[in-house]
């Protein structure tokens, strides 16, 4: 799960992706789950996946549906017209809490001149709601915590494939080696480090914020 204190000597870390769910917003899969069952969606449990989805959902995530595409799947499903909103209602079930230990050490580490990515599996649902002001309860969007996003739908690929780690450092010009991948998701830390990069897993919902120096 990547290198911590007492590692041999490495490249000097420059840059950090971050993971959202899970990392900067804390998690909980049964309320999702909870609000899709409230839509319409009876087998939810069976159709939702903590870290990677599938079906309609992963199409949504990976760009091969647009958000119009996944609302007419998904009102199929459960046998009635959903809206946007509703669809939106239930995605969002998955982020429990923002705490603020994790905006504000986003801003210490971008003052310290670390440059600051996010790398995501999400969808468009998620982002109108995290690319407006109502993302932090202050006014700013994650857009503003970051020098870069790279959201799975928009990238046609998600974590752990390794395109959406290379578009990154691509786009970036950076390099794995003096980058910190920072993901509660085993599978995705394991493909990372697997790239070289430096890889930091801490568990979802848990204040990650000082053990993080331990990699940099």
């Amino acid at each position: 799960m990547g290198k911590g204190p007492g590692a041999d000597v490495m490249e000097k870390i420059k840059n950090i992706a971050f993971d959202l769910g899970g990392v900067i917003v804390t998690i909980n899969q049964e309320t999702a789950v909870k609000r899709f069952k409230e839509i319409g969606i009876k087998d939810a449990e069976n159709r939702l996946n903590p870290y990677t989805q599938s079906g309609i959902f992963g199409d949504v995530e990976v760009g091969k549906i647009t958000a119009d595409d996944f609302i007419a799947e998904l009102s199929k499903m459960a046998g009635h017209q959903l809206t946007f909103e509703d669809c939106q209602y239930a995605w969002k079930g998955y982020f429990a809490e923002l705490p603020e230990r994790n905006l504000e050490i986003l801003k210490k580490l971008r003052a310290e001149g670390y440059r600051l990515l996010l790398l995501s599996n999400t969808n468009p649902f998620i982002m109108r709601w995290a690319l407006n002001g109502d993302f932090d309860g202050h006014g700013n969007t994650l857009g503003s915590y970051f020098d870069g996003l790279y959201l799975s739908y928009e990238c046609e690929a998600m974590k752990p494939d390794e395109k959406i780690f290379r578009k990154m450092c691509a786009d970036q010009n950076i390099l794995p080696a003096d980058t910190l991948f920072v993901d509660d998701g085993p599978r995705n830390v394991a493909a990372a480090s697997e790239m070289g990069f430096k890889t930091f897993c801490p568990k979802n919902g848990s204040d990650w914020t000082k053990e993080l120096y331990d990699y940099l």
